[in-house]
């Protein structure tokens, strides 16, 4: 195909072949790092986001992963660019990027970027042209913060490691050795920390080399061309899936833990016009104090998440379906972190999420789900391995009940919509690798919100403590319930009960304390970090789903089923359905009849 090809020529079939080759290439660059990553928060859990671009910076293709990478991997490279110049880029040049309000995220989310051109033996090293960029971020293990594994109580930037602000570690093809010392000399696992970048760049060889073969095949102007349709077939797609929804303005609040024993205000109000799809969270709070600030690109790429799963969901990525986007939050706002605000905890960014669907909810109840359990549940572990002695951190996201449709129930215990790809670590590996065993792992009978569909059911998991070990949970969704739709109810709220000796107040920081809410003698709590001793145990209870429409319409046959497979107590079919199960698990229709009547 000659490069003198017209857009208008370009047939269908081949931008469905330069489409599909894209979305290949990003599948495998995905594949290069999970086989080569270092760390389980890469290769297990997937905490990781891959993207490629166009010589304009549009997105062309991505492969999470964790969906909130993909939107910060868009904002980045913009701030990568503007911060290194595209002059000054070359071939064989690799660029890190964490600084947070640049980068989207939190510094040990690292982005990896690099320039692609058209090169080779037939081509004139003056005469190398800029054809692209590829784009991973990954999540690393230690870059020098204040603590090990995470940190919860920053109150600057400057505590929460080392910043590189769009710094090339290889130039022209060649590691820049003071770099990569810079790097070893200021983490607490070197070693892994430089292996997961060595992946990271090997997956950017992969895209470029597939990109490069994409232009060596069909030539500059086709691909261009090629990329031109996709961008405006994703662009007709989403302003037509807007303009099918209501036109309109809706907002919706909820609330984040905190740290500091003061909620943190979530508002975010959408409006629809026309082709036009806007999200403004001015009505948040102001930037807090400690590390819960969500820097604007991360802000943004909730909303093109939220945006894309009611316009574009059965579609692969490309910049031309967040054009009827706008997202605004003033600066120094929660979601427009300015220097030197903390944000490496960025849990509020998750639950954003829920608050961005209980606004669309009012528009729309019939395709917005109720809420989710609304949040990760993250449990990680730190400190010396006691049979090599060398440092070690492991983490573990957990699932939550997602919430009811007006279709269907929810599902039990399914990863938060934030994190689309990832998954958590296997039992068996956990347990290799840090020093606890599992003593329980089950789903939390009568955590679903009732309701006529019934909210999913979040989980237990319980860490058993087998030898001295750091630990900690990262976590913002533990104080206030979700919410169900059309008379259906939240479900339970997230939570951590720990079972301490008698000696752990020295130990164990409390930094949200959920006593209060709970009429028992347990030890309900947020987000905490300390040493845990042997025998010691973390029992980490996930949320479950909210509710859709009333529960007493809910048919007595599935009420039964729920019951018998443990999902839903005799009690709660009772109180709560309005149906009577007998002891031998057998629905009373006399009974039932006469509840409902009530």
């Amino acid at each position: 195909m000659s490069d003198s090809t017209a857009t208008e020529e370009i047939d269908a079939a081949t931008v469905e072949v330069v489409r599909n080759y894209l979305t290949s290439a990003a599948t495998e660059m995905q594949r290069t790092l999970i086989r080569t990553a270092y760390n389980t928060i890469i290769y297990e859990i997937l905490d990781f986001g891959i993207s490629l671009y166009d010589h304009n910076r549009n997105l062309i293709a991505d492969s999470p992963g964790l969906a909130l990478f993909l939107g910060a991997n868009d904002y980045a490279l913009e701030k990568v660019v503007e911060h290194v110049g595209e002059e000054n880029m070359n071939p064989g040049d690799v660029i890190l990027m964490n600084y947070p309000y640049w980068s989207s995220t939190h510094t040990l989310d690292v982005g990896v970027f690099a320039p692609i051109f058209r090169e080779g033996p037939e081509v004139p090293r003056e005469e190398n042209e800029l054809i692209g960029y590829a784009a991973t971020r990954a999540h690393w293990l230690d870059l020098g913060a204040k603590d090990e594994g995470y940190v919860l109580d920053s109150t600057d930037v400057h505590q929460e490691g080392i910043i590189f602000p769009g710094t090339k570690v290889y130039k022209r093809g060649e590691p820049d050795e003071e770099i990569l010392d810079l790097i070893r000399f200021n983490s607490r696992l070197p070693d892994k920390v430089l292996g997961d970048l060595n992946a990271q760049i090997a997956a950017i060889r992969t895209g470029k080399q597939r990109l490069q073969e994409l232009h060596k095949k069909y030539g500059r102007e086709t691909v261009d061309n090629c990329i031109e349709r996709i961008q405006e077939h994703g662009e007709r797609t989403a302003s037509d899936a807007v303009r099918e929804l209501p036109d309109g303005t809706w907002s919706a609040v909820d609330y984040a833990d905190g740290t500091t024993g003061d909620l943190i205000r979530i508002e975010v109000e959408v409006t629809i016009d026309g082709e036009e799809f806007h999200v403004d969270f001015a009505g948040s709070s102001d930037q807090v104090k400690g590390p819960l600030n969500i820097p604007l690109g991360m802000t943004e790429t909730v909303c093109k998440l939220c945006f894309k799963s009611i316009t574009t969901p059965e579609e692969t990525s490309n910049a031309g379906q967040y054009a009827p986007l706008s997202v605004h939050a003033p600066e120094e706002n929660l979601f427009n972190a300015s220097y030197p605000a903390p944000t490496f905890t960025i849990w509020t960014g998750i639950v954003s999420v829920d608050v961005v669907f209980k606004a669309l909810a009012k528009a729309m109840p019939d395709r917005i789900p109720a809420s989710s359990g609304g949040d990760l549940n993250d449990i990680m572990l730190f400190g010396e391995d006691p049979e090599t002695g060398r440092q070690f951190v492991e983490a573990n996201n957990d699932a939550v009940g997602w919430g009811g449709t007006n279709e269907h129930d929810g599902a039990n215990s399914v990863m938060h919509i934030t994190e689309t790809m990832v998954q958590n670590i296997p039992v068996e590996v956990f347990e290799n690798k840090a020093p606890i065993s599992f003593d329980e792992l089950s789903l939390r009978q009568d955590s679903g919100g009732v309701g006529k569909q019934r909210g999913g059911l979040g989980l237990r998991r319980d860490y058993h403590v087998e030898h001295p070990v750091g630990a900690l949970s990262i976590i913002q969704k533990t104080r206030k319930p979700g919410w169900g739709i059309d008379g259906g109810e939240p479900g339970d709220k997230n939570g951590i009960v720990l079972n301490l000796n008698d000696d752990a107040d020295d130990r164990v920081q409390v930094l949200v304390d959920n006593t209060d809410i709970y009429n028992d003698d347990e030890l309900w709590v947020g987000m905490f970090r300390g040493t845990f001793h042997e025998g010691e145990v973390i029992s980490n209870r996930t949320g479950g789903g909210g509710g859709y429409g009333d529960p007493t319409d809910r048919d007595p046959e599935a009420v039964l089923e729920d019951v018998i497979d443990g999902y839903v107590s005799r009690e709660s079919a009772r109180e709560d359905y309005g149906v009577e199960i007998t002891a031998n698990n057998e629905l009373d229709r006399k009974e039932t009849e006469r509840l409902r009547s009530k």
